[in-house]
């Protein structure tokens, strides 16, 4: 695993070995055992220390020194297409949009610039957002980028009692705390962490509790097979339920159905880390200094909307919400402006999102409402909802 990640800097490091003190010290107090719901929730979030906590930069290409890159990063076409779902959204319930989890606020950015464009400002765009750190760059980024609507940005430390607008949220779900599962013939383990006798973390089971084994019950997952459930995902989902007056949430992030999330091919599950641009599969490398993610169950997600009393208005891939948004032809509209960088950097930006082999399939969007009447632009073809 070190030979082929970059080596943390000694300051990384040292971050690094003091979490895991952190760590090791609530293990310790639990009789050795850690859920790894709990592990990922202090690898990723403890204050000054976890991942989107720290200080290091999580976000961009290789040249930025970032972890990975998001689809805003690539484009500001993505959030121009967006814009027209969202503009759709807004004046079918209340002017104002809320994004979770902004990350740099580039997709902040170019969402209130294109919205401003159509002529569907908001007259307040809210960011809920945990990180200071991660504020500081997000005002940074609207500072540069849209100066003239940095007013009506706020930023919020809670989900709002009460909401009506749209709810935006771009990988969100999979940063998530997940639960490990081993399913054997007749029984459910849960995979969580302790200390090996060389003082590392490694992963330890014991028997799931009934609140697991319940929500694990309906996954028709054929044993031996080891995957996820992300149970915070769905609580998450489901506290916008009750929030939501009336408009939608949309959510994108890489995922899918339940039938196909744990097909027996998956065997294994799907957490993956990312540090430097590069992918790698454990969770114990330097904690703290890599993101954890997890693939979405859309199903579990939509059950919990509905649930909660929201509607399923749409789901489909990437690919298929960002044609329906019009996204070819702002890319038409990016050539005709006779900037041949502009628009070739543009063109191989929408090939990564679009391409089946690359975003195009593996992320999906879906939306979750109240008192949305009309068909959803994104969803107008393509809706793959009956696959959920």
């Amino acid at each position: 695993m070190e030979s082929r990640l970059p080596q943390p800097s000694p300051d990384a490091q040292a971050a690094s070995r003091e979490l895991c003190r952190r760590i090791a010290a609530e293990i310790r107090a639990n009789d050795g055992w850690i859920s790894f719901a709990r592990y990922w929730e202090l690898a990723l979030y403890t204050p000054g220390l976890g991942y989107y906590s720290g200080g290091a930069q999580k976000f961009g290409g290789d040249a930025e020194g970032g972890d990975f890159v998001t689809a805003p990063e690539l484009t500001p076409l993505f959030g121009q297409a967006l814009a027209r779902q969202i503009a759709q959204i807004t004046a079918a319930s209340a002017p104002i949009v809320l994004e979770a989890g902004a990350g740099s606020g580039k997709l902040a950015a170019d969402l209130l610039l294109a919205l401003e464009a159509l002529g569907s400002a908001p007259e307040r765009y809210l960011i809920l957002e945990l990180s200071g750190e991660l504020r500081a760059r997000q005002r940074a980024t609207l500072q540069a980028l849209a100066p003239a609507l940095l007013g009506r940005v706020e930023w919020l430390d809670a989900m709002p009692e009460k909401f009506s607008g749209c709810v935006i949220g771009n990988e969100v779900l999979d940063a998530m705390p997940v639960h490990a599962l081993h399913w054997r013939d007749g029984t459910l383990s849960e995979r969580g962490v302790g200390i090996a006798d060389d003082g590392r973390f490694g992963w330890r089971e014991r028997a799931a509790d009934s609140a697991l084994a319940e929500a694990a019950a309906s996954l028709a997952v054929a044993a031996p097979y080891r995957g996820e459930i992300g149970l915070a995902g769905r609580a998450w989902t489901a506290e916008w339920g009750h929030a939501l007056e009336r408009g939608a949430l949309l959510l994108i992030d890489y995922g899918l159905s339940r039938r196909e999330l744990y097909h027996p091919q998956r065997d294994g599950g799907t957490v993956r880390c990312h540090y430097r641009q590069r992918s790698h599969d454990d969770p114990f490398w330097w904690p703290g200094l890599s993101d954890i993610t997890a693939h979405v169950d859309f199903t579990a997600i939509a059950e919990a909307g509905h649930d909660a009393g929201l509607d399923v208005l749409g789901y489909t891939s990437q690919s298929v919400f960002l044609m329906n948004c019009g996204i070819g032809d702002l890319l038409m509209q990016r050539q005709a402006e006779n900037d041949a960088a502009a628009a070739q950097r543009a063109g191989g930006a929408l090939s990564l999102l679009l391409s089946p082999n690359e975003m195009g399939e593996l992320f999906k969007v879906i939306a979750l409402g109240r008192g949305i009447d009309a068909p959803l632009l994104g969803f107008a073809r393509g809706d793959r909802t009956h696959a959920l």
